[in-house]
């Protein structure tokens, strides 16, 4: 699994945009097998990158963190 991607979770200070994004292009990257796709698959890559991010940040914003 991808072990370099942090928990952005209770984060002090909040995660920011680019954390999240970050941590969605970490994502990506690791499901698609590419660091950098060729250019047939930029498109699709940077959609996924750019949804992922969307989702990853409704959920930390919908988290009820206790303690």
């Amino acid at each position: 699994m991808c072990r370099s991607i942090k928990t952005l979770r209770s984060l002090d200070p909040p995660a920011t945009s680019d954390d999240v994004a970050a941590a969605a292009r970490q994502f990506v990257r690791k499901i698609s097998g590419y660091r950098e796709p060729s250019q047939v698959n930029t498109a699709a890559f940077e959609q996924a990158v750019t949804d992922i991010s969307e989702i990853s940040q409704r959920l930390l914003d919908s988290l009820v963190v206790r303690g």
